[in-house]
């Protein structure tokens, strides 16, 4: 037996049963499902960061999704403060690069 102690999405155990073979799931209860979705949203983001796919970026996103429901909130509640917070301090579009900032014109070295 291959042990694999991960999360994976809700269809995965079919998808393995109609291949011919057995595999054995638990239903984690919530403390342990949002522990196992943050342990997720790194390995997708580490997926991601080696791939650069748009199918990376979709999974990053699902767990994203996940992660947001399991603490309570809503997908339309954070997509709301993602609307919030780029119009209030905008998006990334212009590809700005903070180089630094001069709190002081006489440390200007």
């Amino acid at each position: 037996m291959i042990k694999y102690n991960k999360l994976v999405r809700d269809l995965i155990p079919e998808i393995i049963e109609k291949s011919g073979k057995k595999c054995i799931v638990e239903v984690m209860d919530k403390d342990t499902y949002i522990k196992y979705l943050d342990k997720k949203l790194s390995e997708e983001l580490n997926e991601y960061q080696e791939d650069k796919s748009l199918e990376e970026l979709a999974d990053l996103l699902e767990v994203v999704y996940a992660i947001t429901v399991a603490r309570g909130y809503s997908v339309d509640e954070l997509e709301k403060l993602r609307a919030k917070k780029a119009e209030e301090r905008g998006g990334f579009e212009k590809r700005l690069l903070l180089k630094g900032v001069i709190e002081d014109e006489s440390n200007n070295v």
